[in-house]
């Protein structure tokens, strides 16, 4: 039986054609002197590989009978796997992650010429990697070089993303089987830090919450950097968590997901840090909620992310108008975008490898329709900062987003993370 990995590679080989793609890895990077950030693989060469070693690459060619995958690695090298950890070396390549033919990484400038020579059409991203852009090029000048004796370097180069990413972006069931992985990890770390949250807490004991759930469930590493915002801090979008007492009365916005097998998940909640909500919160809070029940429900085949934002949109005016926090006639209010001081992103984007998923949003000038198998989110909010002009005090500084992540699926959508509590009597209550 083909796997998953195998399937794909044959997918991508017949988009190709009689063209050659080449994927490099994730470079190393280091965080400070000589100490590495930990590493995470290219999220493209993982899908098509499960290799998640550094200082590799993969070409795909349909021009060599023997050798359509073939890898570059690391070789086995005692003295380093004592240090680093085990390789797969060469041989591992080959027997592990399906490479016809592999070499030592060393060898990709002597070799790499062979599968691009005489080739008209190179798919490969540029501007990514600055390393393996310079090799790309080295190539490529060296095979020019040799026009002479009747070798061509390719003269198209096509981004690799034409491609793949439409791959990526439509979902298999293997794959929401791990991204529903994914969300039941994250819902545990969601409950973990409704239950322990009290006055007199720092944020960063939550955010060490969050990661000690996800590791202990199985989970490589958080899916981003977690958000966790007490108070005026969760009007602040991106907000990282910091030294700041949470204090009674106040909200802690958290916008947190692991990562499972190289699957993000992107989850939202907002629940007061004594248990209760307050009656502006709760307004507020109310707001919120009713404009995501409204987002999921416009989820479906056909639809765009522009149809669902704009449905976003409309209910949070509307819902700030009830609330008094604006005055005027709703189309009005839209039409001059006087919303966007308490909700100025987007409603939604794709989720998958990536927290921030690949895949065109726009098809031919236009918004991209939604298909079975795509996955987003809907995460409306409404911040409003502690210097709102206009805004009366008692609504400053509270901060609330809702998120969940979703599968389109033929009849509408299938909500992976809505067991994570978020109606106003089930946040209280896992909050006690």
């Amino acid at each position: 039986m083909m796997s998953e990995f195998e399937a794909r590679r044959t997918q991508l080989l017949e988009a190709i054609g009689d063209g050659v793609a080449v994927f490099p890895s994730a470079p190393l990077a280091v965080r400070n002197r000589d100490v590495e950030h930990a590493y995470r693989q290219d999220s493209d060469l993982y899908y098509l590989t499960g290799l998640d070693e550094p200082e590799s690459v993969l070409v795909l060619t349909n021009q060599h009978e023997e050798h359509r995958v073939v890898l570059f690695v690391r070789p086995k090298k005692r003295e380093r796997e004592i240090w680093d950890g085990p390789r797969a070396g060469v041989e591992g390549a080959v027997q592990a992650f399906g490479a016809d033919a592999a070499f030592p990484i060393d060898e990709l400038a002597k070799r790499l010429p062979d599968y691009l020579g005489n080739v008209e059409r190179l798919h490969y991203r540029l501007a990514q990697n600055d390393q393996a852009d310079a090799q790309l090029f080295d190539c490529l000048n060296l095979l020019r070089r040799g026009e002479r004796r009747g070798v061509t370097a390719p003269e198209v180069i096509i981004d690799s993303s034409v491609y793949l990413h439409e791959m990526r972006l439509r979902k298999s069931q293997d794959e929401l089987a791990t991204m529903r992985q994914a969300a039941a990890i994250t819902k545990e770390a969601h409950l973990r830090a409704m239950q322990i949250t009290q006055p007199g807490m720092h944020e960063y004991e939550l955010d060490a919450e969050l990661l000690h759930v996800f590791r202990k469930h199985g989970s490589e590493r958080p899916a981003y950097e977690s958000i966790v915002g007490s108070g005026p801090n969760a009007t602040i979008l991106h907000y990282r968590a910091g030294t700041r007492v949470l204090n009674d009365g106040e909200l802690v916005l958290i916008d947190a997901g692991c990562e499972l097998g190289y699957y993000a998940s992107d989850v939202t909640r907002t629940f007061p840090v004594n248990g209760r909500f307050s009656d502006e919160q709760r307004a507020v809070y109310e707001v919120v909620l009713h404009t995501q029940k409204a987002g999921i429900d416009a989820v479906k085949p056909g639809v765009t992310l522009q149809a669902i934002h704009d449905r976003a949109v409309r209910a949070i005016t509307e819902g700030l108008v009830e609330i008094g926090l604006l005055e005027g006639e709703v189309d009005g209010l839209i039409e001059d975008k006087k919303y966007e001081p308490f909700y100025m992103h987007r409603t939604s984007h794709w989720l998958g490898m990536d927290v921030h998923d690949v895949g065109h949003y726009y098809v031919d000038g236009k918004h991209r329709p939604l298909e079975p198998g795509f996955v987003l989110t809907v995460e409306p909010g409404i911040y409003i900062a502690t210097d709102a002009e206009g805004v009366d005090e008692r609504w400053r500084g509270i901060g609330i987003r809702i998120e969940d992540d979703l599968v389109v699926s033929e009849g509408g959508n299938d909500v992976l993370t809505g067991d994570i509590p978020k109606e106003i009597d089930d946040v209280e209550a896992a909050c006690v």
